[in-house]
């Protein structure tokens, strides 16, 4: 993030990045996000992993779209304690299903991205129900967890992060 001239890793843009170049991660990748499914974890951890441990990211780093399942993050705690890192908070973007469904079909068009379809979207939403959503509760117990109202503008959001960082 700029303005703490810390990187932002997310998981999203590395396997499009790795599927744009047709790398082996990428090819596996990509079976999955066009099926709506999250990528095995064994695979995700892994590509964090290795981007934690990077010179970039030794004053910080703020981690996007991963964990996305409770399993994922018990990994990142074992992976935070084996490279001595303790996580300042942890922040979700609260937006209704209504309201992701429209703006991913925005992006759809605009950015022509192949896993923005109806279908995938409606597939992506119930793993969210599945699989993410069990993360709040497991970071709301570690004090860590705050929400920030995303149907707010972009301002309004980037300053309510701003804020819930530096709390």
């Amino acid at each position: 993030m700029e303005k703490y001239g810390i990187p932002q890793i997310s998981t999203g843009d590395m396997f499009r990045a790795a599927i744009k170049n047709e790398t082996p991660l990428g090819v596996e990748a990509k079976k999955y996000i066009d099926a709506g499914q999250l990528v095995p974890d064994s695979v995700t951890v892994g590509i964090v992993r290795d981007r934690l441990v990077k010179d970039d990211c030794k004053s910080g780093f703020i981690l996007d779209g991963f964990p996305r399942t409770t399993a994922q993050a018990v990994s990142l705690d074992a992976i935070l304690k084996e490279l001595g890192i303790s996580l300042d908070a942890v922040l979700n973007l609260n937006v209704p299903s209504e309201e992701l469904v429209k703006r991913i079909s925005e992006r759809a068009v605009l950015e022509n991205r192949a896993d923005d379809n109806p279908e995938t979207v409606q597939k992506r939403l119930a793993v969210y129900e599945e699989s993410t959503k069990p993360l709040i509760d497991y970071y709301r117990n570690s004090g860590l967890y705050q929400e920030i109202n995303g149907l707010q503008d972009v301002d309004a959001v980037f300053a309510d992060i701003i804020k819930a960082l530096e709390k």
